[in-house]
């Protein structure tokens, strides 16, 4: 396994995540526990969650994850050799469930990682982050921005500030952003400068071989403000492995239970996946490791977040960091994103 450190602080991470959103709907708490274990002794000491999770929302599951993630912990003993992250959701009429409807202001903020903290069993997070905007932007697959300052609400100068006291307490090592625009990355930077408060190490967004929106305005941002990366998505919800070409549905995949999730589907889709299962076939690799292996050797990048739904599938995404990609097949993803690139959001 790879290590990088998180930010400027001296927390090292795995350079694989442990993703965790399928804990308590599509997995159970014994194969979620099997799932921590394996990554484990893998190598892998960073598990993110959320408040929110498992996906999809709803009001008689939210929090599980947590929940199971904490039982692990107390069982395992493992608390002080894991780096640890979660979220606070943002707002949205589909999670009301949450706190009769999420905001970012300073009570609501507070109110979230103490239930989280209960729920995962521990005293303090290392790597709390904001899962989305308070106001209006473009996010969770929409990459045209439309200005609507109405609907800012909580103000994100508000927001940081709640994030630096659970700092200041030490319930919170560390502060990181996810969904994040170029824009609302650099308010935080800049607010944490003018007010002295603690500064965000890393941005959580989509990051696959359909989706590179992160190289056009955040990409810099990641290197020069030493915000790393924590892309997530890496496999655009499996699409990039080939099992959903030719219209096949895999029985208990989450594009078969879930057909909503539709932000990597479509007919232009299938075809640029299809070009990149054949580059991947025609070199000898597995098309969900060539996908994976193009994330790790992103310069930008301090962690591919990945999730999987059984142990054979999670370990084939875990021995993507001991893959390196040859210049030729490189060349080839090049060339493929540049005559069509971007093509889901």
């Amino acid at each position: 396994m790879d290590y990088s450190t998180l930010g400027t602080t001296d927390i090292q991470v795995s350079r694989i995540c442990l993703g965790t959103m399928t804990f308590g709907e599509q997995n159970s708490e014994r194969e979620s526990h099997a799932q921590l274990d394996l990554a484990f002794e893998r190598g892998v000491n960073f598990i993110d969650t959320a408040e929110m999770y498992p996906i999809p929302p709803k009001a008689e599951t939210q929090g599980r994850t947590e929940t199971y993630i904490g039982n692990w912990l107390a069982r395992s003993g493992r608390r002080d050799k894991i780096v640890l992250a979660t979220k606070v959701a943002g707002p949205g009429d589909w999670i009301a469930h949450i706190r009769g409807g999420p905001r970012l202001d300073a009570a609501h903020i507070r109110q979230a990682l103490e239930d989280s903290l209960k729920r995962l069993r521990t005293d303090y997070i290392d790597l709390y982050q904001v899962h989305w905007p308070q106001r209006h932007t473009n996010y969770f697959g929409r990459l045209g921005y439309r200005h609507r300052p109405e609907d800012d609400g909580i103000p994100i100068a508000e927001t940081l500030e709640a994030l630096a006291k659970l700092v200041e307490e030490g319930k919170v090592k560390a502060i990181g952003v996810s969904n994040e625009t170029p824009w609302g990355t650099m308010q935080y930077l800049n607010l944490a400068r003018e007010h002295g408060w603690p500064r965000i190490l890393s941005i959580q967004n989509p990051y696959n071989l359909l989706n590179r929106s992160f190289e056009i305005g955040l990409a810099e941002i990641s290197h020069r403000e030493n915000v790393g990366l924590l892309a997530y998505s890496p496999l655009a919800f499996g699409v990039l492995s080939g099992k959903y070409l030719g219209g096949k549905r895999p029985a208990g995949a989450r594009l078969t239970r879930f057909p909503h999730y539709a932000r990597y589907s479509g007919p232009h889709v299938e075809t640029v996946v299809q070009r990149y299962v054949e580059l991947a076939e025609k070199h000898g690799l597995r098309p969900a490791q060539m996908a994976l292996a193009y994330v790790n050797s992103r310069p930008f990048l301090s962690v591919n977040i990945i999730g999987a739904t059984c142990l054979e599938q999670l370990a084939e995404n875990i021995d993507s960091i001991d893959m390196p990609l040859s210049e030729e097949v490189i060349e080839g993803i090049e060339s493929i994103h540049a005559s069509c690139p971007n093509v889901a959001p």
